[in-house]
């Protein structure tokens, strides 16, 4: 069904008053080179790149752990964990490595003058160094609170590492200058569950990739479904969404879907005609499905934001996905897509056939969807918001 309500607000809009926050700013990750555009989707090498063309002076700094801190701090993470093997996520999510990357930025700072950062996520956080005038800005896609909720690893984790995890998102919150988020739902919780005052948050939207509009013909009566995930395959719905396929297919035989994935999921997909998988494709390669597709079925279990939702939006391809994280607000409650409430196979079988029933309908939310991303995000909106008051 195609939801009618959607009841956050919309992202904030670009300011009237443009006074100027900062005229050089350093973008830290601890998950690689920050300016380099494979980095944490290309999200910190893209706002960095919009930021440069507001002439702001950026550079990029990535906190660094070596493996004997590592394997220490793996010993210390068994604490708080049920079992022996604990991911380098959670790893970095504790105090131990939080703290030292924080203390290698106040480094950093202190050596080159630095004074402001834009941190993306909390894993360098809390800072180390306000009392030396240095101002730290957030870019977040997720909190702490909303990763639990549909985390497939919870079950692992005991209650002292959640307690944990949580006063530490709170205390990094709370000594931002300014926090930017993703999506309005995010930026919610941030108010609303960590009791960050209002006026120091903002909902920003985001870019994509590469993928260029499409305005080409297109047809909607062969029913193409489209799923891609460069990685974690089974937590962005890849399981899930053959289970239903198949039971789809069973009502509807003319289905076709198209997977785009990492090789190392290739054994996990079954041989079957009415299935293509795909490895990593180059740009073109990845616009050319989305164009060709009639559906993104792509009902991610745990995945913030989505970029894949907007390159298929613009590619005039409606989604459908789960009621839950970052798409409601993307596809405005429903407006642009099809909104699936509980990761059942049955359900998502049943919302595949509603979806691609009516060529005419795909047709009208694809011209409305695609317009939507072209007046909403984009990498210069965000950096925009981000650079002025």
């Amino acid at each position: 069904m195609l939801a009618t309500e959607f009841k956050h607000e919309p992202v904030c809009q670009p300011p009237k008053a443009r006074q100027r926050r900062f005229d050089r700013l350093t973008i830290s990750t601890v998950w690689g080179d920050p300016l380099h555009p494979r980095t944490w989707s290309g999200a910190p090498y893209n706002i960095a790149t919009a930021l440069r063309r507001l002439g702001v002076e950026v550079e990029g700094f990535s906190p660094r752990i070596g493996r004997g801190e590592r394997l220490l701090f793996a010993a210390q993470h068994l604490l708080g964990r049920k079992g022996w093997l604990a991911s380098q996520e959670q790893l970095r999510r504790g105090a131990p490595a939080r703290q030292r990357c924080a203390m290698q930025l106040a480094e950093f700072a202190a050596e080159t003058g630095a004074r402001n950062f834009l941190h993306m996520g909390t894993f360098d956080l809390p800072p180390r160094d306000l009392l030396r005038s240095v101002k730290h800005y957030l870019y977040c896609d997720q909190t702490w609170l909303q990763s639990l909720r549909y985390r497939v690893d919870q079950p692992l984790m005991t209650s002292r590492a959640v307690a944990e995890y949580e006063r530490l998102e709170r205390e990094s919150f709370m000594r931002m200058e300014h926090i930017f988020t993703f999506g309005a739902y995010v930026r919610d919780s941030i108010v609303g569950h960590y009791g960050v005052p209002a006026s120091k948050v903002s909902a920003i939207g985001s870019g994509m990739g590469h993928i260029e509009p499409y305005f080409g013909p297109k047809s909607y009566a062969v029913p193409r479904l489209l799923f891609v995930a460069k990685h974690l395959f089974v937590e962005k719905g890849g399981l899930l969404l053959l289970d239903g396929f198949f039971r789809a297919l069973k009502k509807r035989s003319d289905l076709r879907l198209s997977i785009v994935g990492d090789r190392n999921v290739v054994d996990r997909i079954p041989r079957h005609d009415a299935i293509t998988f795909y490895g990593h494709l180059p740009w073109h390669g990845l616009a050319s499905l989305y164009r060709e597709a009639t559906l993104l079925a792509q009902p991610m279990l745990n995945d913030p934001w989505g970029q894949v939702y907007l390159e298929a939006l613009i590619s005039r391809t409606p989604i459908l996905g789960l009621n839950r994280n970052g798409l409601p607000e993307i596809v405005d409650g429903g407006r642009y897509g099809f909104l699936i409430d509980d990761p059942d196979p049955d359900a998502l079988a049943e919302g595949i056939l509603n979806a691609v029933s009516d060529p005419q309908r795909l047709a009208a939310i694809a011209r409305s969807g695609q317009q939507h991303v072209l007046d909403t995000f984009s990498w210069d909106i965000a950096a925009e918001r981000i650079a002025y008051k």
